[in-house]
Order: structure tokens, then C-alpha cells, then sequence
């Protein structure tokens, strides 16, 4: 099995190619050890238009609120069903303008004449429509006035600050997905050729990587570097942030092709075939496309776009109540441990988080201090001796673990998802990872206090192979089938869980 941790260099191959080649590819972007987070568009887009709409809307309802008698604003739906009207006109009128591009928002300066544009048709609608609907003797002129007036300054105002923010992450290459390909052959060059033939592209490309290293594969394809095989793609990819993979192989290399999935799918990335790998056409349904080139979806981020949002919202909402309310029992435990023995009372230990990044976890201290295993090469068992008596209670309940409420609050942790291992856990006498095939297929997402596994009677400890097995199983159905009802229904079992005490020592 490939083993994920295999060091490379590929600074060196990047700066020989950069060197070489003066003139560097418009789409490249070559830097290494850089895990800024993606930016999704679709997101950004959609927080525009919602900005866009509140803009109009609430500064429509204060004039309102200051020009126009409060009580009469208040208890007349005229006003207020003309206000949310015209939002909407005006994130419609914008759509037609095309402002909704990540191109838009950065070139503020050309795009204001269409901003005014966009909501002058916005306006116009609204005025049209009270004058169909008779509506117009009910409404204050002075304050439809003084609202397109003061509409058409505002939206330009919020749409520099778009634009300030926008241009700001394209800088840092935030805005752009950053992809490498894997095949060294023809199909990685002409793909290259129209995804650098489209001008509105939001790829970025890394490098190329191909396990075949012969005078067909040259250090240079299409002007990017050739970077390694497939072991040194998976290196890459923990290092430097890589939101897609395209996978220019020929469909008729079944076993080449089948073989480089399995390896790639523990990555949270994208992985996509070009449609020219094949010499059948399907319907138009089974295409995505990247700009106008077409690809076939073989694997897909768990977790992306809204989903990555309202996960983060949910977690850190949850975790600042958790704290406020458990306090109390923190402090307790707290006290507890400090009275029995001598030591801290948190206990921190190095596991694997996120894409095999390696994160701190927060712990109350259960074990006697010269007795901590932090690298828990020896697993907890019933009747541990270095476990102290504090220490058997708050395992066996889960309390040990409230102290990771931090680690969600800091972004470490998710309130759901796989339970994060230690460095050196075993099943008998075997690493995880050399017992499960696909190990790390469970770190596509943040790991979580509680899980799926959890829930379903896999909490504790796994001493055995099957128990692995079946965790990781769970965690893999988990990362399949999530959905923020998933997370909540997952939270709502986690105590009636804990009431299983049987494998929790």
C-alpha cells in the first residue's frame, strides 16, 4: 500500500522548471507548502447577492422608518412588500448584467455604470408596478426619491468592499482552485491547451505528475514541471492545498486506471477524468464542466460550498453554547483531577486531523502524569492501572473529551466526524493504517468529537481488527451521506450512546 507520508521535495524540480522556462504558463501557479483555504465562488456569488439585496432592502426601511410616520411604515405592508420587492429586482437585474463573476467584482471601476444601470431597471420595475397596481397615492414620493438616491451610492460603497475583498484573495490565490494533472501524455497537453484557451478559467495548475518516466514523459509538459509519481502526488497534496485532480488517463487503461482511484480517493479533492479520455459520448448529463472543458465526476469533496459553510456555523454556534452551559461540570472535573494527583489538568496529544495534518487534542488528564501515554502506542484496558479513579469516571462517560469544545471553537475539530487517532494507535500489533486498506480515506473531512461510529456501538476501544474495520466503515458512510440533519441527529444519539459503557475504559 502507498504510504500518504512519503517525503518529496518538488521545490527543486519547480525552480529548475521555472528557470528553464521563462516564460511561465499562464495558468501556473507553482507555489508549494501553501494550505491557504480555498474560497468557494459559489459561495462568494451567493454572499453578494444576499449583500446586494440587504443593502437595498434595509437602507429602503430605515429612510422609510425616518422620513415616513413609524407606526404608518410599520403596520402598512405596502411599504414593506414594496421594499423586498425591489431587492429582488435589483439581485435579478444584476444577474442579467452579469454581476454575479468573480470578474465583476474585481474591476469595480468598469462595472459601476452597470451598477447604477442594474438598479435603475430595479427601480424602474418597482415604479412601474405601483402605478399597475395603483399603489402610488400610498407611498412618499420624497422617500422614493431620497431611496434611489441614496440606493444607487450604497450599492456602489458595498460593492468596493466586495471588490477590496475579492481582489485580496485573488492575490493570495484563494479564489482560484488549483489542480494537477496525473498522466504525462497527449490528453494532459490538449486539456491544458482549452482550459489556457478560456479566459474566465478559475483553475490553477501545480504541476504533472506520472509514475512512467521515460523519454515519452519529459521534466517539462505543456510548460508545467513534471513533479513524481503517484506517491509523490499524495505527498503534494498534504502539503500544499490542491482543491482538484484530473486524471488524464485513456479509459481503455481499466486496471492503470482503477488502480490510481483507489489510491487517490483519500484526498478531499475533486477528481475528474477529461471527456476527450474516452472515445464514447455520453448524454450531456453526465458531464461537469471546468470553463468549457468537459470532465467526468469520479470523486467529489465531501464537504464544499455552502455545505463547508453552514457546517462551520453550526459547529462554532454549538461548541461557544456547549462551553458556556458545561462550564460549571468543567470545573468540577477540573478540581477533581488536580485534588487526586499531582499534574495538569489537560492532557495534550498529537493525532491526525484534516487531510493527515496533525493537530493537538485537548483532553481532561486521566491517567497518572508519569504514566501518559502521548503517542498511545499502548491502548487504555479494562482495570488500566495507570488510570486514576477520576480518571475511570470521566472515560467511561466521555467527559475526558469536553475539553475538545476548544479545539472545535479554534477550527481543529468538528463537533461530528470521524474520531481522531493517535499517532502510534494499534489494532494487536499493527498500525491502523496497515490493517485497514483506505485508512485515510477517513480524514477527507475535519475529524469530530463524536461520529457515526459512535453512535452505532463503535466507541472505545479497538484492539482488534475487526473493530477498526467496522469504525472506519462507519466513518467512510459518514463522509458519504453527510448532511447538516446527519450532524444534528448524530449530536441527539451521542448521550444515549455514552450510556454503553461496555468498551470505554
Amino acid at each position: 500500500m502507498s504510504s500518504p507520508l512519503k517525503s518529496v521535495a518538488p521545490s527543486a524540480i519547480i525552480k529548475a522548471a521555472v528557470s528553464e522556462d521563462h516564460k511561465r504558463p499562464r495558468l501556473a501557479d507553482l507555489r508549494i507548502h501553501d494550505k491557504s483555504k480555498l474560497i468557494s465562488a459559489t459561495v462568494v456569488r451567493g454572499a453578494a447577492r444576499a449583500a446586494d439585496f440587504l443593502t437595498a432592502t434595509v437602507l429602503g426601511l430605515a429612510i422609510a422608518l425616518l422620513y415616513v410616520n413609524e407606526p404608518q411604515v410599520a403596520s402598512s405592508p405596502i411599504y414593506l412588500t414594496a421594499i423586498a420587492a425591489t431587492g429582488l429586482f435589483v439581485v435579478g437585474a444584476f444577474e442579467v448584467l452579469s454581476l454575479y463573476t468573480i470578474a465583476a467584482f474585481t474591476s469595480i471601476l468598469r462595472q459601476m455604470p452597470r451598477i447604477v444601470l442594474g438598479w435603475t431597471i430595479a427601480f424602474g420595475l418597482f415604479v412601474v408596478s405601483v402605478f399597475f397596481t395603483k399603489m402610488g397615492a400610498e407611498l412618499s414620493r420624497v422617500w422614493l426619491a431620497i431611496w434611489y438616491t441614496a440606493g444607487a451610492t450604497a450599492l456602489i460603497g458595498e460593492r468596493l468592499i466586495i471588490s477590496t475583498l475579492t481582489r485580496g484573495w485573488m492575490r493570495e490565490g484563494r479564489l482560484y482552485r488549483r489542480a494537477v494533472l496525473y498522466g504525462a501524455n497527449d490528453v494532459s497537453s490538449e486539456v491544458i491547451a482549452e482550459l489556457e484557451a478560456d479566459a474566465g478559467s478559475d483553475i490553477r495548475i501545480s504541476g504533472i505528475f506520472d509514475d512512467r518516466i521515460d523519454e515519452r514523459n519529459p521534466r517539462i509538459v505543456a510548460g508545467y514541471p513534471h513533479l513524481g509519481g503517484l506517491d509523490s502526488l499524495l505527498t503534494f497534496a498534504r502539503e500544499t492545498r490542491i482543491d482538484l485532480i484530473i486524471v488524464a488517463l485513456p479509459m481503455h487503461a481499466e486496471q492503470r486506471l482503477a488502480s490510481v482511484l483507489r489510491t487517490l480517493s483519500v484526498l478531499p479533492v475533486d477528481i475528474k477524468l477529461p471527456a476527450r479520455s474516452s472515445p464514447v459520448r455520453f448524454s450531456r448529463s453526465v458531464y461537469t464542466h471546468i470553463g468549457s472543458v468537459p470532465m467526468i465526476d469520479l470523486s467529489d469533496k465531501p464537504i464544499a460550498d455552502w455545505g463547508n459553510v453552514v457546517k462551520w456555523l453550526f459547529d462554532k454556534t454549538i461548541a461557544a453554547a456547549a462551553l458556556v452551559l458545561l462550564a460549571p461540570v468543567m470545573l468540577a472535573i477540573a478540581a477533581a483531577i488536580k485534588f487526586e494527583s499531582k499534574g495538569p489538568v489537560l492532557f495534550r496529544q498529537k493525532r491526525y486531523g484534516f487531510n493527515n495534518d496533525l493537530i493537538e487534542v485537548l483532553k481532561f488528564r486521566s491517567m497518572f502524569t508519569d504514566r501518559c501515554d502521548a503517542s498511545a502506542s499502548r491502548l487504555v484496558t479494562k482495570d488500566d492501572p495507570r488510570v486514576t479513579r477520576v480518571g475511570r469516571i470521566i472515560r467511561k462517560t466521555s467527559l475526558d473529551e469536553l475539553p475538545q469544545l476548544i479545539n472545535v471553537l479554534f477550527g481543529d475539530l468538528s463537533l461530528v466526524g470521524p474520531r481522531p487517532h493517535a499517532l502510534q494507535a494499534k489494532a494487536g500489533t499493527q498500525l491502523y493504517d496497515a490493517v485497514v486498506d483506505g485508512y485515510f480515506a477517513r480524514h477527507k473531512v475535519k475529524p469530530g468529537i463524536t461520529g457515526w461510529a459512535q453512535i452505532n456501538g463503535w466507541r472505545g476501544e479497538t484492539d482488534t481488527e475487526e473493530k477498526i474495520k467496522k469504525r472506519v466503515e462507519h466513518d467512510i458512510y459518514y463522509i458519504e451521506n453527510w448532511s447538516i440533519f446527519l450532524d444534528l441527529y448524530i449530536l441527539v444519539k451521542t448521550p444515549f450512546a455514552l450510556l454503553n459503557a461496555e468498551n470505554a475504559y
